[in-house]
């Protein structure tokens, strides 16, 4: 199934990709029909998009991320691919909305943040009301619930 630019186009369903690959008969022309549709990208690359997109400070987003300095540097140059809890800070570091966490989270090749887990309610909850990551950790901690560091 390939994505058709024009003005009525939009961009293939979880549902459409699934049917596409049970009708192709060849795996590889599946893949490249379809390359713009897939998660995963390259996690360096996608955070400092959103570093430009935002006009933000790298120094100042990993500071306020709470991750070590060394680390966070490391992700943002390709050296190190994070886990989803520090992806998380870094989207409350850079002030991200909801739906730029998600948005983040899916293109990294994360689960989303689901409303039916107690711990990711508490992290939604962190970023509709632009907590820090102290403030989020201190909910965590005060729900028994295990930190986002």
């Amino acid at each position: 199934m390939t994505n058709q630019s024009g003005p009525t186009s939009r961009a293939p369903s979880t549902g459409d990709l699934m049917e596409s690959l049970s009708a192709s008969e060849n795996l590889d022309t599946f893949f490249t029909e379809n390359e713009s549709q897939f998660c995963g990208e390259d996690i360096a690359a996608y955070l400092n998009q959103l570093l430009r997109q935002k006009h933000l400070r790298k120094s100042t987003v990993i500071r306020r991320s709470m991750l070590s300095e060394i680390y966070a540097y490391q992700i943002f140059g390709g050296v190190k691919k994070p886990r989803r809890d520090k992806l998380l800070c870094l989207a409350l570091g850079m002030g991200l909305s909801l739906e730029e966490t998600q948005k983040m989270l899916r293109v990294c090749g994360f689960p989303p943040l689901y409303v039916r887990h107690q711990r990711d309610c508490v992290i939604i909850h962190a970023l509709l009301h632009q907590l820090t990551v102290s403030e989020l950790n201190a909910l965590l901690d005060e729900k028994h619930m295990p930190l986002c560091l």
